[in-house]
């Protein structure tokens, strides 16, 4: 089975390659390397899959892994034109999971020319290359964003998405919509998934563990929005890889429905101020906490319903936070050298 996945140096798509190549697949990884956040955490992702950044670099140049056979990557802009379809053409892949995006609310605020540029007309651009291409099976990330202000929990798939708060949730509802338009009028199938919050090793510097983390260690103040008023659906990265794999990994005959929509969850909402405490517990430092209102595109609480993940997939995430909090804690002292408890 030959798959592309597009993010592969981020969060989630960096995890993702490196169990499909564990468990067989031959992977192409694509990314553009941006530079949403730190370029060096997206290289070092790579050089764990056995790219290094000198080869990396260049963009439309196929680079081997040194460390995996069946891994690829190739620097790539989505709403490239010209490369994108020859790409597909060249290689000829089975299924796609398409996990590259403009990622994150605040940042759709202050640029939102890149979230129509990557979100709309990149994603364009795979529809269009998978329905020319005869690809079996498109998986694509969504979010939990395009709930919006919905204020009936748990968040179900059933449930209206018509009211976005933010730029990032309306691309990523303009996806759900334009792949199910391409199943009905081309015939392959898409998954979209609405991811929740995704956290672990590896995972992204705007994110709130991340931050928090980062501030504590370094006897910074943290920012609490909403004075701490919010819950999320905290989960953990293996979980998430769990169920995505297991999406892919099903024969597409088998697949339930030519287009369909899935959360991807923990199902157990965590409190904002929780979240800290076991920050805090686990490195021992207490966090100084900068207590702030409500940001613009945020919502108080996100809260998956994954009965139907669970019911098609068999998905079941079994990381909690305190185990998930302690796996983080200890790459991100790893990663950045603290060797003691400052």
């Amino acid at each position: 089975m030959k798959v592309l996945v597009t993010g592969a140096a981020g969060f989630i798509g960096f995890h993702l390659s490196k169990r499909l190549v564990k468990e067989g697949y031959e992977v192409v990884g694509l990314d553009n390397i941006n530079d949403y956040y730190d370029p060096g955490l997206k290289f070092d992702r790579l050089e764990e899959l056995g790219v290094h950044k000198i080869e990396a670099e260049s963009f439309n140049q196929i680079c081997s892994s040194d460390t995996f056979s069946n891994f690829q990557f190739i620097r790539l802009n989505l709403e490239d034109r010209e490369n994108l379809p020859h790409l597909f053409k060249k290689h000829q892949f089975d299924k796609v999971i398409n996990l590259a995006a403009q990622a994150g609310v605040r940042y759709s605020l202050e640029n939102p020319e890149a979230y129509i540029d990557s979100n709309v007309v990149g994603f364009l651009n795979i529809l269009e290359c998978c329905r020319n291409n005869q690809i079996k099976h498109l998986v694509y990330a969504s979010s939990s964003s395009v709930y919006g202000e919905n204020e009936k929990v748990p968040f179900s798939t059933e449930d209206n998405v018509d009211n976005p708060i933010s730029l990032y949730a309306a691309t990523k509802k303009s996806n759900e919509l334009m792949a199910y338009t391409y199943s009905h009028l081309y015939g392959f199938k898409t998954t979209g998934i609405r991811f929740f919050t995704v956290y672990g090793p590896w995972g992204r510097p705007d994110m709130a563990m991340f931050l928090f983390t980062d501030a504590i260690l370094n006897k910074k103040p943290i920012k609490v929005f909403n004075n701490g008023n919010l819950e999320r659906d905290f989960t953990y990265i293996d979980d998430i890889v769990e169920g995505v794999f297991k999406i892919i990994h099903k024969n597409v005959s088998e697949i339930p429905d030519k287009s369909a929509l899935y959360n991807i969850g923990n199902s157990k909402p965590v409190k904002l101020m929780e979240f800290i405490a076991e920050i805090e517990n686990q490195t021992g430092l207490e966090a100084r906490k900068v207590m702030l209102p409500m940001q613009p595109g945020d919502v108080s609480r996100t809260w998956a319903d994954v009965n139907l993940l669970k019911k098609d997939y068999n998905y079941i995430p079994t990381t909690s936070v305190k185990k998930g909090v302690e796996h983080f804690i200890i790459w991100f002292r790893s990663y950045y050298k603290y060797d003691i408890i400052n």
